[in-house]
């Protein structure tokens, strides 16, 4: 098996990361890294720190050298980080040591390889906003289609009291959408540029260090942090948190339907399903399986995240490494999520009849609760639920239906509408209806 599922030919399809995938290769990394190079000495040219025409010249450079990623191993290696073989591989290609020589001036390789590692978490999160408005969307559509579908609630994987198939979808997709809702203020808090030097401390640049850093900050369209932040993990472990959050918001949504389509619900068809290599009637929920391990697998790379998250001293290579290690795994795993979430909710087919089998094969008992507040109109509630709870004992004894026996027991009691599940939804049917409204609004 390859090291990821995807980078893996065989699985990279079933772990579909999508045009994530183009932004965690060693060719991007490079190219970012390049990028931020040429905006350095633009803005320091500007500033006056490098001369002018060697700032436009490395500037150009940036936009039109290519540098061969497998030309880094070798400094990578010895180094521990790609920076000092990457300017030394772009000063050679540009060809004029005269312009040359102020490539990289005053940074250190972590503002350039943290920098860079920004542009592209820009760019996934660009596509995590496009992918989840394109999912909120087919879900508010199954929502307001099935908001009055009756279908059982469970808590703790029994029978509660009915919601809707709606209500239900909308319960995946309320914290979607408020995760759309936090990426703005995401991008301001996280989305940083780093110049801060060899110890974090901008000598390098003088009393030039904070206008340099914000020109640099306007110039590839980044936040200016106003300081350092190389042992500061915060921004990097806030955009892993929100895509965690994504991918367990979807991890739950496939748990959920594996429930949902098993042999012995039926709930709910998948538009597509998965085969056995020797059960033919085998129709297997691939895609919610796809979503639960992805949310697994994030969660856990969440926590090695964290661990990375406390860095000794000024700089810590070990710290830096495990994330380097860790974090492009969890952004493609989350942004995959998103990517089977999409392929997956635009053909779920709830189906009805099996759903009303629930409230048949429970013998009515999905209305005890309902019938213990009606009750309570003529008694004190206390008793109302003690005298329903027996009832509920001698219906799954006797075999019969709780209607039957509440009618028997209480014959001038108002049962009118208790026993329907389409009646006793509560604000089910609504609250789907306000999610697809929401979404509608976006």
């Amino acid at each position: 098996m390859a090291g990821s599922v995807h980078d893996s030919t065989i699985y990279s399809k079933l772990f579909d990361c999508g045009e994530a995938g183009r932004l965690f290769t060693d060719s991007a990394e490079v190219r970012s890294m390049v990028i931020v190079e040429g905006a350095l000495a633009k803005a320091q040219g500007a500033l006056g720190i490098i001369p002018e025409l060697s700032a436009k010249f490395i500037h150009r450079a940036s936009l039109e050298l290519p540098i061969d990623p497998s030309g880094l191993n070798a400094g990578a290696a010895k180094n521990g980080v790609p920076v000092p073989g990457l300017v030394s591989a772009f000063r050679k290609a540009m060809e004029a040591p005269e312009h040359a020589q102020f490539v990289h001036w005053g940074a250190t390789s972590q503002d350039i390889a943290d920098t860079g590692q920004m542009l592209r978490l820009r760019q996934l999160l660009l596509l995590c906003e496009d992918g989840l408005k394109t999912l909120l969307k087919a879900l508010a559509t199954q929502a307001e289609a099935h908001a009055d579908l009756p279908m059982a609630g469970r808590t703790y994987g029994q029978f509660a009291t009915p919601v809707s198939f709606g209500s239900h979808v909308a319960g995946w997709g309320w914290p979607l959408f408020d995760l759309l809702a936090e990426l703005e203020g995401l991008r301001k808090s996280s989305l940083w540029v780093s110049l801060s030097g060899a110890a974090g401390t901008g000598a390098e640049f003088g009393e030039q260090r904070d206008a340099l850093r914000a020109a640099l900050a306007e110039g590839l369209g980044l936040g200016d942090p106003g300081r350092s932040w190389h042992a500061d993990r915060g921004p990097v472990l806030r955009i892993a948190g929100w895509l965690t959050r994504l991918a367990q918001i979807l991890g739950k949504m496939g748990d959920d339907l594996i429930l949902m389509a098993q042999s012995s619900a039926g709930e709910v068809r998948l538009g597509a399903s998965g085969g056995s290599s020797t059960m033919p009637q085998k129709q297997n929920p691939v895609q919610p399986s796809v979503l639960l391990a992805l949310a697994r697998q994030v969660i856990g790379l969440n926590a090695i995240m964290q661990g990375a998250g406390m860095p000794r001293q000024e700089r810590d290579g070990a710290a830096w490494f495990t994330e380097w290690m860790t974090l492009p795994q969890l952004c493609l795993s989350a942004h995959a999520a998103l990517v089977t979430a999409n392929a997956l909710v635009p053909g779920l087919k709830p189906q009805g009849e099996k759903m009303a089998e629930a409230f048949s094969g429970s013998q009515g008992l999905l209305h005890a609760e309902a019938l213990s507040f009606r009750l309570a109109r003529s008694m004190p509630r206390p008793e109302a639920q003690d005298a329903v709870k027996a009832l509920a004992l001698e219906v799954l004894a006797s075999g019969r239906t709780l209607g039957e026996m509440a009618r028997e027991k209480w014959p001038d009691l108002d049962l009118s509408g208790l026993f329907a599940p389409e009646e006793q939804m509560g604000d089910a049917p609504a609250t789907a209806r306000r999610f697809a409204a929401a979404v509608a609004a976006l």
